[in-house]
């Protein structure tokens, strides 16, 4: 029997938030690199990289190892609002895939963006500086970074041992591949956008483990789905227009591995967490507000694992 962790997507600010729930997860006496299965998508990806290559959950929330500092520092990432986009419609796959019901409507929304003019080298550099030498991915075994194929609209959670082989820069680079704001990651004949825009934590990839008795518990941390709906006034509407069907397509990962039985734990953004986080994703000025809120609100939704201990 064992135990996945899933950090879904979330951007600048839901890699902050998620920070501070792993660092309060140590706190309280579960380490997450302890997991059977990482699986991460965009911000989720680079942060079960981090974990993945042995960086301690407590140490990406206070930026006190040197990797991350440098990181979280970097002059290539991205701002708060994305570049010039570029002619071409990258992820139009997802839109024809939406039309066939392989993919949620705001899957074939995203398909509709322009090609995004950011640079992930921040993201590929990342990765490079935690690969295994030797392995050439992240020293846990089986961490996973969910990327969808621009044409079909297919999950592929690298580092599983069906997909693709790539370097894990360039995993974390795909995973983050945000359509209108990052170009898609050419892996093999492939290209690759952001898991997250066909779902936000794709839980749902470890139904097979679960089926096979090698994952029975699950600990979900979904930065962008919030249970019982999210209430808001000015910009932030637009905010939570995005997080509605998120939170649908959570819900229904969650119910789809309790069926299979797994013990499901999902920890999701207060009210006050929220309010830190604002309208804008990506907006890196208010990092620090999410930070403290989230600090102060982490506690009691980690307390919620005692079952699981």
């Amino acid at each position: 029997m064992g135990r996945a962790l899933v950090i879904g997507c979330g951007g600048t600010l839901g890699f902050a938030w998620t920070a501070a729930v792993l660092a309060e997860l140590e706190r309280q006496g579960w380490d997450p690199r302890t997991a059977d299965v990482l699986v991460g998508t965009s911000a989720g990806a680079e942060l079960v990289a981090l974990l993945g290559a042995g960086v301690p959950g407590s140490a990406i929330h206070d930026g006190s190892d040197h990797l991350v500092a440098a990181h979280l520092s970097s002059p290539g990432a991205p701002g708060g609002l994305p570049g010039l986009p570029r002619p071409g419609l990258p992820g139009l796959g997802l839109t024809r895939a939406a039309l066939a019901r392989r993919v949620d409507l705001l899957a074939g929304l995203a398909g509709l963006l322009p090609r995004g003019g950011g640079d992930a080298r921040w993201l590929v550099d990342l990765g490079d500086a935690l690969a295994d030498p030797v392995t050439g991915w992240t020293t846990h075994p089986r961490t996973w970074l969910v990327a969808a194929d621009g044409r079909t609209g297919e999950r592929v959670p690298f580092g599983r041992a069906d997909a693709p082989t790539t370097t894990l820069g360039r995993a974390i680079a795909a995973s983050w591949a945000i359509p209108g704001w990052f170009p898609p990651v050419r892996i093999g004949e492939r290209a690759f956008l952001d898991g997250g825009a066909v779902s936000p934590t794709s839980a749902d990839l470890l139904l097979p483990r679960v089926a096979d008795g090698g994952i029975d518990e699950v600990v979900v941390v979904a930065p962008m789905s919030s249970r019982g709906g999210a209430p808001a006034r000015g910009p932030a509407r637009a905010e939570r227009l995005l997080r509605r069907p998120m939170t649908r397509r959570v819900d229904r990962e969650v119910a789809a591995l309790r069926a299979a039985g797994a013990h499901v734990v999902r920890i999701e953004p207060t009210a006050a967490d929220l309010d830190a986080l604002g309208a804008n994703f990506m907006d890196g000025s208010r990092v620090q507000r999410v930070r403290d809120t989230a600090t102060r609100s982490a506690p009691a939704l980690v307390a919620q694992l005692e079952v699981l201990r």
